[in-house]
């Protein structure tokens, strides 16, 4: 989720990018999406508010936003790309491989485990990414 308190635009003006109006449509596009999408899912959405934008444009404007550090890349095991506005708070992904839909959550437990984990190894936790893959219980496994 992003920092609600600055857009994705303002962040791309602090950090000194000139903002074209496919950028600023493919950067309100990832503000509000939820869904952590692709490029061609980005392509497809920006296309609908200008129908100018290729989809050279939004794989160009993905590498700039990352690179800028505005957005995060994730390969959730798919075979591409998804992205998502860097968190205002941590937290990590569930994956369902049926659907490839991502849940997101943030477990106090494991981040005590992780970070108890690097101290017994000799090291200070400076980041992490935890991805889970799962599948969606049979009725009869729920129990």
């Amino acid at each position: 989720m992003a920092d609600i308190t600055r857009t994705l635009e303002e962040l791309c003006a602090e950090r000194g990018l000139r903002m074209t109006d496919q950028r600023r449509v493919i950067a309100r596009i990832l503000q509000q999406s939820t869904d952590h999408p692709d490029v061609e899912e980005l392509h497809r959405r920006s296309a609908v508010v200008d129908a100018r934008i290729s989809i050279a444009t939004v794989y160009r404007t993905v590498k700039l936003f990352e690179d800028a550090g505005i957005i995060e890349r994730h390969d959730f095991r798919e075979g591409r790309s998804r992205y998502e506005t860097v968190p205002e708070e941590h937290h990590d992904h569930l994956i369902d491989l049926k659907t490839g839909r991502v849940i997101e959550f943030h477990s106090p437990e494991i981040e005590a485990l992780q970070e108890r984990i690097a101290r017994e190894h000799g090291f200070k936790l400076v980041d992490h990414r935890l991805e889970l893959y799962g599948v969606p219980l049979a009725r009869d496994d729920q129990g």
